[in-house]
């Protein structure tokens, strides 16, 4: 049963040296498309360049991660912006706030996410929201442009219940991966709680790499990882697993086949 990646950072320097092998790991666990989530405008060129040598694998997203914004941030909209106009991308992303490591610029990551939720709505793409200590912040933000049409996924689901079903409510859906298959997590609850037409399966490779490998570098290939825990958690088989939250992707991200 095929499965999609809907987050991964394969265009980083931590698969320099293998990609291929990554690609083909993936492929041979059926991991059949892989969704890359843009960081800033230096990462954009590898990231496109990625999704052009495996077209039929790989799709870019269009976005500043707020981890990246600083005082430059306008300025790298825009150049963000321009790529549109020359480049098809499944999604806006990645986006949102973050508080967990610095605060300093959160009134500006709060401007570049608003942009990024206008651009999500005027082109007609899903939104990648990153929510890492700002959740009900985001959360806010959401539902006032959430009547405009606006869809997405909150990728790296660390919340509550309360708020996944909050996030569901709106029409999103809830990003999940190896974090799920941690001991203390915590997400247990989220995941039997969550129905699965509302959960899209993710690596966030090279980070967040799922038991038994946690601690070695994350990669596609470990997605079967995070749906057999879940298929575990909620009763369910891995094929139902996969089919269903395959079948979430292709509809978020309007893939095709």
């Amino acid at each position: 049963m095929n499965l999609i990646d809907t987050h991964a950072h394969l265009y980083l320097p931590h698969f320099s040296g293998d990609i291929d092998r990554v690609i083909n790991n993936a492929a041979d666990k059926n991991v059949i498309k892989i969704l890359l989530p843009n960081i800033d405008v230096k990462s954009a060129r590898p990231m496109l360049e990625l999704c052009k040598r495996y077209s039929t694998q790989c799709y870019p997203m269009l976005g500043l991660h707020p981890v990246s914004v600083r005082d430059d941030y306008s300025h790298q909209l825009s150049i963000l912006e321009q790529l549109a106009t020359d480049n098809e991308f499944v999604a806006i992303g990645e986006t949102g706030m973050d508080a967990y490591w610095d605060s300093t610029f959160l009134g500006e990551q709060e401007f570049s996410f608003i942009t990024h939720l206008e651009w999500a709505k005027t082109m007609g793409l899903p939104v990648v929201i990153h929510s890492r200590e700002t959740m009900n912040k985001i959360l806010a933000i959401v539902k006032s442009h959430a009547k405009a049409g606006l869809r997405g996924v909150f990728h790296a689901f660390s919340g509550s219940v309360e708020q996944a079903e909050k996030i569901t409510d709106l029409g999103f859906k809830i990003g999940l991966g190896g974090t799920v298959t941690f001991r203390n997590s915590g997400l247990e609850p989220v995941v039997r709680a969550v129905d699965l037409k509302d959960i899209v399966l993710e690596t966030d490779s090279p980070y967040l790499t799922p038991a038994p490998n946690r601690g070695k570098r994350n990669e596609s290939a470990y997605l079967t990882f995070i749906a057999e825990k879940i298929a575990g958690l909620k009763g369910l088989t891995f094929d139902e697993v996969a089919k269903i939250t395959t079948g979430n992707a292709f509809e978020l991200f309007n893939l095709k086949p």
